[in-house]
């Protein structure tokens, strides 16, 4: 017998890798926080013996969620000045909040609160963007979640740095003190074009090249961000980036709503993947991504759900479902973003534009054992014909029974292991009185 640290058994195993596949009664094997065998149940028993041994009858055992863009820390302002249009909220509302209250506390107890809720919903990986990634950090490994945190740029002052050569310093002095830490990696993050000079960008293609990091940007969000640039350069913002190198296999272009026929194939040419967050960006009246059209050119598209101030759920479920229901109603064809390439997209293709698929965002033998159990044996998922259709169309977070990261157990039953809700309740409610009273 072989022994393992964790063998999982499954009513049904979706490795998302080979693509479309289903497997019956299947059983995950894990040690040292790595997946070693990927095997019948039958087969698995006879090989194997495990310090943990899970069986779930019911259950879809899927890849960790790669929630491909977020603000974790903005959870703290969930359902703050909703309602309103994209600019008027940033300019009005939430940078002046931000001017008063973002601090390394701050963050660290939003990030805890959105770690907490992800996690309860199967997301084992985020991509985040704001400000003091060091106390973001704190909270990710405190959570025990996989993070890909931005090394944020932007050309104004802020409580974390005061310009964007220090942004820079920041974020590369926090990598280099943080980059053996197997949960964390790391992307530069200029904000939008709007708030970042050619300078800096400059500055960030060099980097990104030396250091070999992924590039997230804000990009074709609005109507009103393309106007302005077009105002302010002549050009349209991924013109202007495509003019400045930053147009690549690094580039993850987030929201990219508004796109041209020739911007796509710009795209595809060059390798970039979109973070596509179809709820924030029809909250905010943004519009909806051209995800039939992306996908057809070959880009590769991951989700994710924006912060918590502008969807308002870190919750990859819903928009899964959105995505796949957007797809098909503004394309007018029902096999666009089918149920196996909406997983995928949740998935592998958020893992794949972070540069992480190669560790992350299936299953298969020597990836990290990132997974999540989803329990489909309810009455309001009964019967089950495909399960796949059911995690994107019919299952929700709240379904999710059990999480690994990196083979370690997260979510038991429902329960986070390594989080106390009591304790992030009390420090949730100080900010929100403390931000009611000064805001």
């Amino acid at each position: 017998m072989e022994f393992v640290d964790t063998l999982i058994e499954a009513r049904w195993v979706v490795p998302v890798e080979p693509a479309g596949v289903v497997l019956d009664g299947h059983s995950v094997a894990v040690k040292d926080g790595l997946i070693v065998a990927v095997l019948p149940i039958a087969d698995a028993r006879a090989r194997f013996a495990a310090a943990e041994h899970m069986v779930l009858e019911n259950h879809a055992l899927i890849p960790g969620l790669v929630n491909l863009h977020t603000h974790a820390a903005m959870s703290l302002m969930r359902g703050m000045a909703d309602d309103l249009p994209l600019m008027e909220w940033l300019q009005q509302h939430f940078w002046p909040a931000e001017a008063k209250h973002v601090n390394m506390d701050f963050v660290r107890t939003g990030t805890l609160l959105a770690c907490a809720e992800m996690l309860r919903g199967g997301v084992t990986c985020m991509n985040d963007m704001y400000f003091f990634p060091e106390a973001a950090a704190q909270a990710v490994l405190q959570a025990g979640m996989r993070a890909n945190l931005g090394m944020v740029v932007i050309d104004f002052p802020t409580n974390y740095a005061s310009d964007a050569d220090d942004y820079l310093a920041k974020g590369l002095a926090l990598r280099d003190r943080l980059r053996h830490e197997e949960l964390l990696s790391f992307c530069l993050a200029p904000h939008a074009p709007y708030t970042v000079s050619d300078a800096s960008f400059e500055k960030i293609v060099r980097y990104a090249e030396e250091l070999q990091v992924p590039v997230c940007i804000h990009l074709h969000e609005s109507r009103e961000e393309i106007a302005g640039e077009l105002a302010k350069t002549g050009m349209r913002p991924l013109a202007r980036l495509k003019k400045l190198g930053l147009v690549g296999p690094q580039l993850v272009a987030v929201h990219a709503v508004h796109l041209q026929e020739d911007e796509i194939d710009l795209l595809a040419t060059h390798g970039a993947s979109v973070a596509h967050c179809p709820a924030s960006n029809l909250k905010l009246a943004n519009g909806a991504a051209p995800i039939a059209a992306l996908l057809a050119a070959g880009v590769n598209v991951g989700i994710g759900t924006d912060g918590a101030a502008s969807n308002n759920r870190l919750d990859m479920f819903a928009e899964m479902r959105l995505a796949a229901l957007l797809a098909k109603g503004s394309s007018g064809r029902a096999d666009v973003l089918p149920a196996h390439r909406a997983l995928h997209a949740a998935t592998l293709g958020g893992a794949r534009a972070l540069g992480l698929d190669g560790k992350i965002g299936s299953i298969v033998p020597g990836k990290a054992a990132d997974l999540a159990a989803v329990d489909l044996g309810k009455p309001e998922l009964m019967p089950v014909y495909d399960p796949v259709s059911h995690l994107v169309y019919t299952a929700g977070r709240e379904h999710v029974t059990e999480v690994w990261v990196g083979g370690n157990h997260v979510v038991n039953k429902q329960h986070l292991t390594r989080l106390d809700l009591s304790s992030l309740e009390s420090a949730t409610r100080v900010w929100q009185n403390r931000m009611r009273f000064t805001s």
